[in-house]
């Protein structure tokens, strides 16, 4: 990639950082949760992206370790129960085990992209050293990372980190889409597969089908996030693609999850 690994963070700059182009994605699957106010029940989902060229992109990280360790211990510690309840995470729900589902580890890993720094997308950020980390500007330029409800117990690890302020094409036929409403920074992710053609991945900017009817009300900037929402849709039409909701109910128990692929 020629870039160094001395810690950084600069915004990304016009370029191509990613050589080949995406020859298949994995939906990983982080987890199962319900909310409380509806009875929803949503899966976790993370990402990894598979280029031509051999490079590897991993989108989100899922919740902490601690919840596959002890589930009720660290529930209790966030006070998750204000809000749901996870049903179902174990450490074959944490990154690691998901990535060798697939045959891949860690340290293969070319990127890493946090959509945005939620508890179920952000909670094993310090687990992939030496790896880049794309993130919205305006994510990072937090404190630290968003987490739960004004607990933030987790610190930005030492890394190198490319900041995204608008849409930005990683690489051929992958574009990193800057969406931000639901948190500061939130991004989404377009992508062309050869087979299935395009992909976008919405991650929180469009939570579920019926977000942008509802209002998008559990954004921290609801009228960004309609904004952000309606705009990615637009995209999505006039692409013809398939759209990945970041926890679409019904769509979860559909989409192939690894070690199948979308080519």
């Amino acid at each position: 990639m020629g870039m160094s690994n001395k810690d950084s963070i600069r915004t990304l700059e016009p370029g191509q950082y990613l050589q080949g182009h995406p020859i298949s994605l994995a939906v990983l699957d982080f987890g199962l949760f319900t909310v409380h106010a509806n009875g929803r029940i949503i899966g976790i989902p993370g990402f990894l992206i598979e280029t031509s060229a051999g490079e590897k992109v991993l989108i989100d990280t899922g919740f902490p370790a601690k919840y596959a360790d002890d589930l009720e211990a660290a529930s209790l510690e966030d006070n998750l129960g204000a809000f749901g309840e996870v049903l179902e995470l174990t450490h074959r729900h944490q990154p690691a085990a998901q990535l060798a589902l697939l045959g891949v580890e860690k340290e293969d890993l070319d990127f890493l992209v946090i959509s945005h720094t939620h508890i179920d997308h952000v909670g094993n950020i310090g687990d992939f050293p030496g790896v880049p980390i794309i993130i919205g500007r305006d994510e990072r330029a937090l404190e630290k990372p968003i987490y739960w409800r004004g607990r933030q117990p987790l610190e930005w690890p030492d890394s190198q980190y490319l900041l995204v302020a608008e849409d930005f094409q990683l690489g051929p036929g992958l574009t990193i889409l800057h969406t931000p409403g639901h948190t500061p920074g939130e991004l989404a992710i377009l992508l062309e597969l050869p087979e299935s053609g395009a992909i976008l991945l919405t991650c929180d900017a469009i939570s579920r089908e019926s977000e942008i009817d509802e209002g998008c009300l559990d954004s921290v900037d609801v009228e960004g996030a309609l904004f952000s929402a309606r705009r990615i849709l637009d995209l999505a039409k006039e692409r013809n693609a398939f759209v990945i909701y970041g926890h679409g109910p019904a769509q979860w128990s559909e989409l192939k999850k690894a070690p199948e692929l979308y080519l």
